[in-house]
Protein backbone atom coordinates (compact mmCIF):
# COMPACT_ATOMS: atom_id res chain seq x y z
CA UNK A 1 0.00 0.00 0.00
CA UNK A 2 1.29 3.27 -0.93
CA UNK A 3 1.67 5.66 2.05
CA UNK A 4 -0.31 8.81 1.92
CA UNK A 5 1.13 12.34 1.89
CA UNK A 6 0.33 14.75 4.16
CA UNK A 7 -1.97 16.92 2.63
CA UNK A 8 -0.11 21.13 3.23
CA UNK A 9 -2.21 23.26 4.81
CA UNK A 10 -3.99 25.56 2.94
CA UNK A 11 -2.47 29.25 3.35
CA UNK A 12 -5.19 31.85 4.10
CA UNK A 13 -5.49 34.18 1.09
CA UNK A 14 -5.21 37.36 3.14
CA UNK A 15 -1.79 35.99 4.48
CA UNK A 16 -0.93 35.31 1.27
CA UNK A 17 -1.39 38.31 -0.51
CA UNK A 18 0.61 40.14 2.43
CA UNK A 19 3.21 37.57 1.73
CA UNK A 20 3.17 38.92 -1.82
CA UNK A 21 3.41 42.13 -1.03
CA UNK A 22 6.42 41.73 1.10
CA UNK A 23 8.20 40.41 -1.91
CA UNK A 24 7.21 42.58 -4.25
CA UNK A 25 8.14 45.25 -1.32
CA UNK A 26 11.96 44.02 -1.15
CA UNK A 27 11.97 43.90 -5.13
CA UNK A 28 11.58 48.11 -5.03
CA UNK A 29 13.87 47.89 -2.07
CA UNK A 30 16.42 46.58 -4.50
CA UNK A 31 15.44 48.77 -7.08
CA UNK A 32 15.94 51.58 -5.75
CA UNK A 33 19.16 53.98 -5.93
CA UNK A 34 18.76 55.09 -2.19
CA UNK A 35 21.41 57.81 -2.83
CA UNK A 36 19.54 59.17 -5.57
CA UNK A 37 15.93 58.80 -3.91
CA UNK A 38 17.12 61.02 -1.11
CA UNK A 39 17.83 64.25 -3.18
CA UNK A 40 14.31 63.89 -5.00
CA UNK A 41 11.13 65.96 -3.96
CA UNK A 42 9.09 63.88 -1.45
CA UNK A 43 6.06 64.48 -4.20
CA UNK A 44 8.04 63.37 -7.04
CA UNK A 45 10.04 60.20 -4.84
CA UNK A 46 6.21 58.84 -4.28
CA UNK A 47 4.90 59.11 -7.72
CA UNK A 48 8.42 56.66 -9.11
CA UNK A 49 7.66 54.59 -5.99
CA UNK A 50 3.80 54.05 -6.81
CA UNK A 51 5.09 54.08 -10.62
CA UNK A 52 7.63 51.06 -9.72
CA UNK A 53 4.88 49.04 -7.65
CA UNK A 54 2.30 49.61 -10.29
CA UNK A 55 4.90 47.92 -12.67
CA UNK A 56 6.26 45.13 -10.31
CA UNK A 57 2.59 44.00 -9.81
CA UNK A 58 1.34 43.57 -13.23
CA UNK A 59 4.34 41.61 -14.05
CA UNK A 60 3.70 38.25 -15.18
CA UNK A 61 5.48 36.01 -12.85
CA UNK A 62 3.19 37.90 -9.58
CA UNK A 63 0.07 36.07 -11.33
CA UNK A 64 -1.85 39.05 -9.49
CA UNK A 65 -5.53 39.43 -11.23
CA UNK A 66 -6.14 42.95 -12.63
CA UNK A 67 -8.57 43.80 -10.24
CA UNK A 68 -6.46 42.64 -7.18
CA UNK A 69 -3.35 45.14 -8.25
CA UNK A 70 -4.76 48.66 -7.47
CA UNK A 71 -5.10 47.36 -3.84
CA UNK A 72 -2.08 46.06 -3.77
CA UNK A 73 0.24 48.87 -5.06
CA UNK A 74 -2.10 50.90 -2.35
CA UNK A 75 -1.26 48.68 0.39
CA UNK A 76 2.64 48.49 -0.61
CA UNK A 77 2.41 52.41 -0.42
CA UNK A 78 0.74 52.49 2.93
CA UNK A 79 4.00 49.70 3.84
CA UNK A 80 6.28 52.48 2.81
CA UNK A 81 4.26 55.52 4.10
CA UNK A 82 1.87 54.44 6.39
CA UNK A 83 0.60 51.88 8.75
CA UNK A 84 0.78 48.65 6.51
CA UNK A 85 -1.79 45.90 6.62
CA UNK A 86 -3.93 48.53 9.51
CA UNK A 87 -4.19 51.60 7.79
CA UNK A 88 -7.67 51.29 7.05
CA UNK A 89 -8.04 50.51 10.90
CA UNK A 90 -6.16 53.39 11.75
CA UNK A 91 -8.12 55.56 9.17
CA UNK A 92 -11.79 54.49 10.53
CA UNK A 93 -13.13 57.17 13.09
CA UNK A 94 -14.97 54.89 15.61
CA UNK A 95 -11.76 52.50 16.35
CA UNK A 96 -9.93 53.54 19.27
CA UNK A 97 -7.86 50.95 20.10
CA UNK A 98 -5.51 48.49 17.81
CA UNK A 99 -4.31 45.38 19.27
CA UNK A 100 -1.59 43.18 17.20
CA UNK A 101 -1.32 39.62 19.39
CA UNK A 102 1.05 38.14 16.59
CA UNK A 103 0.91 38.22 13.09
CA UNK A 104 -2.71 36.76 12.37
CA UNK A 105 -4.41 38.41 15.37
CA UNK A 106 -5.85 41.40 14.99
CA UNK A 107 -8.15 43.09 17.13
CA UNK A 108 -9.63 46.43 17.56
CA UNK A 109 -11.94 48.29 20.20
CA UNK A 110 -15.08 49.95 18.82
CA UNK A 111 -17.22 51.57 20.68
CA UNK A 112 -16.17 50.12 24.07
CA UNK A 113 -16.09 46.36 22.69
CA UNK A 114 -13.64 44.36 21.15
CA UNK A 115 -13.40 42.57 17.55
CA UNK A 116 -11.38 40.22 15.70
CA UNK A 117 -10.33 41.59 12.65
CA UNK A 118 -9.26 39.95 9.03
CA UNK A 119 -6.27 41.64 9.03
CA UNK A 120 -2.88 39.48 8.45
CA UNK A 121 0.36 40.13 8.23
CA UNK A 122 2.47 38.00 6.43
CA UNK A 123 4.50 36.52 9.73
CA UNK A 124 6.52 37.60 12.54
CA UNK A 125 9.31 38.88 10.58
CA UNK A 126 6.92 41.16 8.56
CA UNK A 127 5.57 42.29 11.74
CA UNK A 128 8.44 43.24 13.54
CA UNK A 129 10.07 45.10 10.50
CA UNK A 130 6.19 46.96 10.62
CA UNK A 131 7.19 47.47 13.88
CA UNK A 132 10.63 48.94 14.05
CA UNK A 133 9.41 51.21 10.95
CA UNK A 134 6.59 53.02 13.24
CA UNK A 135 9.14 53.54 16.21
CA UNK A 136 12.18 54.33 14.11
CA UNK A 137 10.07 57.22 12.69
CA UNK A 138 9.59 58.40 16.59
CA UNK A 139 13.32 58.15 17.51
CA UNK A 140 12.97 54.91 19.05
CA UNK A 141 14.23 51.45 18.83
CA UNK A 142 13.55 47.84 19.48
CA UNK A 143 15.60 45.00 19.16
CA UNK A 144 16.55 41.62 21.50
CA UNK A 145 18.29 44.18 23.61
CA UNK A 146 16.01 46.12 24.23
CA UNK A 147 12.34 44.23 23.32
CA UNK A 148 9.75 46.45 24.60
CA UNK A 149 9.08 50.08 23.35
CA UNK A 150 6.57 52.60 24.60
CA UNK A 151 5.90 56.12 21.70
CA UNK A 152 4.13 58.72 20.33
CA UNK A 153 3.41 58.04 16.68
CA UNK A 154 3.14 61.34 14.06
CA UNK A 155 -0.37 61.77 14.47
CA UNK A 156 -0.26 61.53 18.25
CA UNK A 157 -1.12 58.11 18.91
CA UNK A 158 0.20 55.54 22.00
CA UNK A 159 2.27 52.59 20.30
CA UNK A 160 3.21 49.94 22.96
CA UNK A 161 5.36 46.89 21.32
CA UNK A 162 6.92 43.83 22.80
CA UNK A 163 8.59 41.47 20.96
CA UNK A 164 10.15 37.94 21.61
CA UNK A 165 11.74 36.66 23.93
CA UNK A 166 9.02 38.67 25.73
CA UNK A 167 6.37 37.62 23.76
CA UNK A 168 6.04 34.29 23.77
CA UNK A 169 3.42 33.83 21.18
CA UNK A 170 5.11 36.68 18.74
CA UNK A 171 5.57 40.18 18.44
CA UNK A 172 2.59 42.45 19.77
CA UNK A 173 1.39 45.78 19.19
CA UNK A 174 -1.08 47.86 21.59
CA UNK A 175 -1.80 51.18 19.66
CA UNK A 176 -4.37 53.68 21.15
CA UNK A 177 -5.54 56.00 18.62
CA UNK A 178 -5.29 59.59 18.80
CA UNK A 179 -8.57 61.54 18.33
CA UNK A 180 -8.43 64.92 16.49
CA UNK A 181 -11.62 66.16 17.21
CA UNK A 182 -11.99 65.86 21.15
CA UNK A 183 -15.27 64.44 22.75
CA UNK A 184 -17.73 67.48 24.21
CA UNK A 185 -19.86 67.52 27.18
CA UNK A 186 -22.47 67.89 24.37
CA UNK A 187 -21.62 64.73 23.03
CA UNK A 188 -20.95 62.58 26.25
CA UNK A 189 -24.95 64.37 27.10
CA UNK A 190 -25.84 62.84 23.75
CA UNK A 191 -24.51 59.21 24.17
CA UNK A 192 -25.68 59.55 27.81
CA UNK A 193 -22.41 59.50 29.46
CA UNK A 194 -23.52 62.18 32.00
CA UNK A 195 -26.48 64.14 32.12
CA UNK A 196 -27.35 68.69 32.07
CA UNK A 197 -26.60 69.00 35.64
CA UNK A 198 -23.52 67.17 36.06
CA UNK A 199 -22.25 69.04 33.16
CA UNK A 200 -23.30 72.20 34.85
CA UNK A 201 -21.79 71.34 37.86
CA UNK A 202 -18.36 70.15 36.96
CA UNK A 203 -18.15 73.55 34.30
CA UNK A 204 -18.75 75.68 37.23
CA UNK A 205 -16.45 73.79 39.22
CA UNK A 206 -13.68 74.70 36.71
CA UNK A 207 -14.37 78.08 36.47
CA UNK A 208 -14.78 78.33 40.28
CA UNK A 209 -11.57 77.37 40.56
CA UNK A 210 -12.51 73.68 42.56
CA UNK A 211 -9.30 71.15 42.20
CA UNK A 212 -10.11 67.97 40.69
CA UNK A 213 -9.36 64.54 40.66
CA UNK A 214 -10.63 62.28 37.63
CA UNK A 215 -10.62 58.34 38.57
CA UNK A 216 -11.26 55.27 36.26
CA UNK A 217 -9.88 52.19 34.93
CA UNK A 218 -8.05 51.64 32.03
CA UNK A 219 -10.23 52.87 28.62
CA UNK A 220 -12.50 54.22 30.94
CA UNK A 221 -12.37 57.92 29.45
CA UNK A 222 -10.42 59.62 32.06
CA UNK A 223 -8.12 62.08 29.87
CA UNK A 224 -11.14 62.68 27.65
CA UNK A 225 -13.06 64.06 30.83
CA UNK A 226 -10.01 66.07 31.23
CA UNK A 227 -9.99 67.39 28.14
CA UNK A 228 -13.09 68.06 28.21
CA UNK A 229 -13.74 70.19 31.46
CA UNK A 230 -10.51 72.48 30.76
CA UNK A 231 -12.01 73.88 27.81
CA UNK A 232 -13.72 76.08 30.41
CA UNK A 233 -10.57 77.45 31.73
CA UNK A 234 -10.66 81.22 31.82
CA UNK A 235 -8.29 82.63 28.53
CA UNK A 236 -6.57 84.62 31.40
CA UNK A 237 -5.17 82.33 32.93
CA UNK A 238 -1.99 80.71 32.59
CA UNK A 239 -1.61 76.23 32.54
CA UNK A 240 1.08 74.49 32.59
CA UNK A 241 0.54 70.80 31.77
CA UNK A 242 2.72 67.72 32.43
CA UNK A 243 2.09 64.23 30.73
CA UNK A 244 4.10 61.03 30.17
CA UNK A 245 2.69 61.39 26.44
CA UNK A 246 1.07 64.45 25.09
CA UNK A 247 -3.19 64.20 24.92
CA UNK A 248 -4.67 66.84 26.12
CA UNK A 249 -5.53 69.48 23.55
CA UNK A 250 -6.12 73.11 25.54
CA UNK A 251 -7.35 75.83 23.59
CA UNK A 252 -6.33 78.27 26.25
CA UNK A 253 -3.62 81.17 24.48
CA UNK A 254 -1.50 80.63 27.62
CA UNK A 255 -0.80 77.02 27.82
CA UNK A 256 2.82 75.25 28.43
CA UNK A 257 2.60 71.63 27.33
CA UNK A 258 5.20 69.52 29.02
CA UNK A 259 6.15 65.70 28.33
CA UNK A 260 8.13 63.86 29.78
CA UNK A 261 11.23 61.89 28.43
CA UNK A 262 12.30 58.14 28.60
CA UNK A 263 15.61 57.20 29.39
CA UNK A 264 18.36 56.54 26.46
CA UNK A 265 19.87 53.50 25.13
CA UNK A 266 22.94 54.30 27.54
CA UNK A 267 19.91 54.72 30.36
CA UNK A 268 20.85 58.22 31.10
CA UNK A 269 18.65 61.30 30.40
CA UNK A 270 15.74 59.93 31.68
CA UNK A 271 13.19 63.45 32.66
CA UNK A 272 10.36 62.02 35.24
CA UNK A 273 7.06 64.17 35.69
CA UNK A 274 7.84 64.81 39.15
CA UNK A 275 11.23 66.47 37.75
CA UNK A 276 8.48 68.51 35.35
CA UNK A 277 5.99 69.34 37.73
CA UNK A 278 8.93 70.62 40.35
CA UNK A 279 10.07 73.37 37.07
CA UNK A 280 6.61 73.95 35.95
CA UNK A 281 6.45 75.82 39.51
CA UNK A 282 8.93 78.27 38.41
CA UNK A 283 6.59 78.92 35.11
CA UNK A 284 4.23 80.78 37.19
CA UNK A 285 1.35 79.20 36.19
CA UNK A 286 -2.10 79.77 37.47
CA UNK A 287 -2.85 76.51 36.86
CA UNK A 288 -1.42 72.63 36.54
CA UNK A 289 -2.49 69.68 35.05
CA UNK A 290 -1.20 66.79 35.18
CA UNK A 291 -2.34 64.15 32.72
CA UNK A 292 -1.82 61.07 35.05
CA UNK A 293 -0.32 60.77 37.94
CA UNK A 294 1.51 57.23 38.39
CA UNK A 295 4.08 57.88 41.11
CA UNK A 296 5.94 60.43 43.81
CA UNK A 297 4.71 63.44 41.77
CA UNK A 298 1.08 63.03 43.36
CA UNK A 299 3.39 64.84 46.45
CA UNK A 300 4.19 68.04 44.33
CA UNK A 301 0.94 68.37 42.58
CA UNK A 302 -0.59 68.20 46.35
CA UNK A 303 1.51 70.79 47.25
CA UNK A 304 0.77 72.54 43.96
CA UNK A 305 -3.00 72.91 44.90
CA UNK A 306 -2.53 73.44 48.68
CA UNK A 307 0.39 76.86 47.92
CA UNK A 308 -1.77 78.84 45.05
CA UNK A 309 -2.65 77.18 42.13
CA UNK A 310 -6.35 76.58 42.89
CA UNK A 311 -7.76 75.27 39.68
CA UNK A 312 -5.47 72.20 39.33
CA UNK A 313 -6.30 69.00 38.04
CA UNK A 314 -5.36 65.63 37.15
CA UNK A 315 -6.29 61.78 36.95
CA UNK A 316 -5.58 58.69 39.16
CA UNK A 317 -5.82 54.87 37.97
CA UNK A 318 -8.68 53.27 40.26
CA UNK A 319 -12.20 51.45 40.62
CA UNK A 320 -13.74 53.65 43.06
CA UNK A 321 -13.35 57.33 44.19
CA UNK A 322 -12.24 55.42 47.56
CA UNK A 323 -9.59 53.73 45.84
CA UNK A 324 -8.59 56.47 43.97
CA UNK A 325 -7.64 58.11 47.38
CA UNK A 326 -6.05 55.21 48.84
CA UNK A 327 -4.09 55.15 45.63
CA UNK A 328 -2.23 59.04 46.35
CA UNK A 329 -1.87 57.51 49.41
CA UNK A 330 0.56 54.95 48.30
CA UNK A 331 2.14 57.64 45.85
CA UNK A 332 3.20 59.85 48.39
CA UNK A 333 4.35 56.92 50.06
CA UNK A 334 6.51 56.59 47.01
CA UNK A 335 7.91 59.81 46.58
CA UNK A 336 10.00 59.03 49.18
CA UNK A 337 9.09 61.47 51.63
CA UNK A 338 8.05 59.65 55.10
CA UNK A 339 4.97 61.09 56.31
CA UNK A 340 2.80 59.70 58.82
CA UNK A 341 -0.65 58.55 57.47
CA UNK A 342 -2.63 61.03 59.31
CA UNK A 343 -0.68 63.27 57.46
CA UNK A 344 -1.14 62.52 54.24
CA UNK A 345 -4.34 62.12 54.63
CA UNK A 346 -5.12 65.53 56.09
CA UNK A 347 -3.06 66.43 53.45
CA UNK A 348 -5.08 64.84 50.37
CA UNK A 349 -8.62 66.12 52.23
CA UNK A 350 -7.12 69.70 52.01
CA UNK A 351 -5.99 69.48 48.40
CA UNK A 352 -8.49 67.78 46.53
CA UNK A 353 -12.01 69.09 46.51
CA UNK A 354 -14.19 67.50 44.18
CA UNK A 355 -13.55 63.82 42.29
CA UNK A 356 -14.93 62.38 39.42
CA UNK A 357 -15.04 58.58 38.95
CA UNK A 358 -15.63 57.31 35.13
CA UNK A 359 -15.87 53.63 34.32
CA UNK A 360 -16.22 51.55 31.07
CA UNK A 361 -19.26 49.38 31.48
CA UNK A 362 -19.36 45.48 30.22
CA UNK A 363 -21.45 47.05 27.18
CA UNK A 364 -18.55 49.35 26.41
CA UNK A 365 -20.59 52.59 27.34
CA UNK A 366 -18.58 54.86 29.54
CA UNK A 367 -20.03 56.48 32.54
CA UNK A 368 -19.65 58.85 34.94
CA UNK A 369 -20.04 56.89 37.69
CA UNK A 370 -20.29 59.46 40.84
CA UNK A 371 -19.31 63.15 41.25
CA UNK A 372 -18.10 63.65 44.83
CA UNK A 373 -16.79 66.28 47.11
CA UNK A 374 -13.94 65.88 49.41
CA UNK A 375 -15.31 67.40 52.27
CA UNK A 376 -12.50 66.73 55.18
CA UNK A 377 -10.58 64.35 57.45
CA UNK A 378 -11.83 63.79 60.52
CA UNK A 379 -11.29 61.04 63.09
CA UNK A 380 -8.75 58.85 61.02
CA UNK A 381 -11.48 58.92 57.87
CA UNK A 382 -11.80 61.15 54.66
CA UNK A 383 -15.34 62.92 54.90
CA UNK A 384 -16.52 62.00 51.18
CA UNK A 385 -19.89 63.01 49.92
CA UNK A 386 -21.55 61.90 46.58
CA UNK A 387 -23.09 64.48 44.52
CA UNK A 388 -24.63 62.76 41.52
CA UNK A 389 -24.46 59.11 41.07
CA UNK A 390 -25.58 56.77 38.39
CA UNK A 391 -27.10 53.45 39.17
CA UNK A 392 -27.16 50.24 36.96
CA UNK A 393 -29.84 47.60 36.74
CA UNK A 394 -29.03 45.56 33.87
CA UNK A 395 -28.67 45.33 30.48
CA UNK A 396 -31.27 45.80 27.92
CA UNK A 397 -32.40 43.29 24.98
CA UNK A 398 -30.20 45.91 22.44
CA UNK A 399 -27.17 45.43 24.79
CA UNK A 400 -26.79 48.59 26.54
CA UNK A 401 -27.22 49.66 29.84
CA UNK A 402 -30.01 49.68 31.81
CA UNK A 403 -29.81 52.31 34.33
CA UNK A 404 -30.38 55.86 35.50
CA UNK A 405 -28.05 59.38 36.64
CA UNK A 406 -29.65 60.41 40.29
CA UNK A 407 -29.10 63.47 42.56
CA UNK A 408 -28.39 62.03 45.84
CA UNK A 409 -29.69 65.18 47.55
CA UNK A 410 -26.53 66.42 49.54
CA UNK A 411 -25.70 70.06 48.60
CA UNK A 412 -22.03 70.56 48.64
CA UNK A 413 -20.11 72.86 50.35
CA UNK A 414 -18.24 73.98 47.77
CA UNK A 415 -20.99 76.24 46.86
CA UNK A 416 -20.28 79.01 49.04
CA UNK A 417 -17.23 79.12 47.60
CA UNK A 418 -18.47 78.85 44.00
CA UNK A 419 -20.38 81.59 44.76
CA UNK A 420 -17.74 84.10 46.15
CA UNK A 421 -16.13 83.44 42.70
CA UNK A 422 -19.17 84.39 39.82
CA UNK A 423 -20.02 80.86 39.90
CA UNK A 424 -23.59 80.82 41.30
CA UNK A 425 -25.50 77.26 41.05
CA UNK A 426 -28.71 76.78 41.91
CA UNK A 427 -29.55 74.65 45.45
CA UNK A 428 -32.53 73.16 43.39
CA UNK A 429 -30.25 70.79 41.04
CA UNK A 430 -28.99 69.27 43.89
CA UNK A 431 -31.92 67.97 45.12
CA UNK A 432 -32.80 63.95 45.56
CA UNK A 433 -34.12 63.08 42.35
CA UNK A 434 -33.72 60.63 39.33
CA UNK A 435 -31.46 62.85 36.40
CA UNK A 436 -33.33 63.12 32.69
CA UNK A 437 -30.50 61.68 30.55
CA UNK A 438 -32.54 62.09 27.29
CA UNK A 439 -32.22 66.00 27.21
CA UNK A 440 -30.44 68.10 24.97
CA UNK A 441 -27.52 70.45 26.37
CA UNK A 442 -25.16 73.19 25.15
CA UNK A 443 -22.40 74.24 27.75
CA UNK A 444 -22.57 77.82 28.41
Amino acid sequence: MIAQQPVPPAVDPRQAFQMLKTRIHRQMVDAIDLSKAGQLPEVELRNQLRGLATHLCAQQTVNLPPDDREAMVREIMDEIYGFGPIEALMNDPDVSDVLVNGADSVFIERNGLLERTDVRFANDEHLIHFIQRLVGRAGRRIDEVSPMVDAKLPDGSRLNAVIPPLALRGPTVSIRRFKSRGVTFEDMVKTGSLTPEMADFMVACVRGRMNIVVSGGTGAGKTTMLNNISRFIPESERVVTIEQTAELQLQQRDVVALETRPPNVEGRGEISQRDLLKNSLRMRPDRIIVGEARGGEVLDMLQAMNTGHDGSMSTVHANDTRDALDRMELMIALSGVELPMTVARQYIASAVQILIHMMRLSTGERKVMRISELCSYHDGAYELEDIFVYRMSGVDASGRARGAFYATGYEPQALKRLSSRGCDIPSLMFAARELNSNTEYRAQ
